[in-house]
């Protein structure tokens, strides 16, 4: 099943990259991509082979440290865009042109695979998640973060009131978003061991409604569904951006007394997962533990008996 136009997305994407100044609207991209290498520094282990899927202008390859990967290869759909994504000074990086529905490499080739905000775009995404699985060598980290759902839900809302308004119906302007229940459903089923999965949101604030698109649009991320309105009334517009400032919009405190501004609302979701591999740890069998959870109410007099136990042979540690 197909939801977005990959072309549209890939032309929208170049088309960033011929802007006078496409890092001005890189500031959410870099914000994300530096708290996703955070997470990378956190796992105690140097990976080999890391690949960056997705890494638009080498936003995570500045912030991923030599500590943590040895080479990391930087792949993007949008050559132009990649063209733009400089080596890092600490980590031997290489480019590569690629489509992230069809990777390249070795099967077991690749220890570390980070996505940084580029899996929303994907049409087939069970297929890449078993792809990406099936490139890493065993006990490899597959390790990111996208758009998860209600991000940007202030305009979504707005536009669709003023369409209901103005046209008797609304159309979707805002591309639809993975929730956290369905993606770990799906890096399970790909056969990925260890799943975790969290989301943040953070809110960044501008002048208006029509700044908020013009950015996303310089980013390159405007509207690329299938089945999306290829224009937009501009009453639908005007009504839109009332309804954003009269339901969202708050007084900026750091601007002129009563100047005004609306907020939008990203909410990522950050997941991890490993291939499986033997040395991994396992669940215990079930019905091995000593103590039930319906035994949580007599805790004092566990520890009591526990205590007792451990006088009688000879040892007066106390249980964690």
């Amino acid at each position: 099943m197909y939801v977005f136009d990959r072309k549209t997305k890939l032309l929208q994407r170049n088309r960033s990259a011929d802007l006078p100044d496409p890092h001005t609207y890189d500031y959410v991209k870099e914000e994300i991509a530096y708290r996703l290498a955070d997470r990378v520094s956190d796992i105690s282990r140097k990976f080999v082979i890391g690949v960056d899927l997705g890494c638009g202008r080498g936003h995570l390859s500045k912030y991923i440290s030599s500590e943590s990967v040895n080479v990391l290869f930087q792949c993007d759909s949008a050559l132009r865009v990649l063209k733009q994504a400089p080596p890092s000074s600490d980590v031997l990086t290489s480019n590569v042109n690629v489509d992230e529905e069809s990777l390249p490499f070795r099967p077991g080739s690749v220890d570390l695979m980070l996505s940084c905000l580029s899996l929303h775009w994907v049409n087939d995404l069970p297929g890449v998640l078993k792809k990406i699985l099936y490139c890493l060598k065993n006990d490899g980290c597959f390790l990111g973060v996208m758009s998860a759902s209600d991000t940007l839900f202030e305009l979504r809302l707005s536009l669709q009131l003023a369409e209901l308004d103005r046209l008797g119906g609304f159309s979707p302007h805002i591309s639809p978003f993975t929730d956290n229940v369905d993606m770990g459903d799906l890096l399970h089923r790909a056969g990925f061991n260890l799943i975790t999965l969290d989301v943040e949101e953070f809110v960044i604030h501008y002048p208006n409604m029509f700044c908020l698109m013009d950015d996303l649009r310089n980013m390159g991320e405007s509207n690329a569904a299938l089945n999306r309105p290829l224009h937009m009334h501009r009453d639908v517009l005007l009504a839109a951006s009332a309804i954003y400032d009269e339901r969202f919009g708050t007084t900026r405190q750091d601007g002129e007394p009563g100047e005004r501004c609306i907020p939008a609302t990203y909410r990522l979701l950050y997941f991890i997962g490993w291939k499986p591999d033997p040395s991994q740890p396992k669940p215990l069998p079930r019905g091995s533990a000593k103590y039930s959870l319906k035994d949580i109410g007599k805790i004092d007099q566990i520890a009591k008996e526990f205590e007792a136990e451990m006088a009688a042979s000879g040892k007066k540690e106390k249980p964690n």
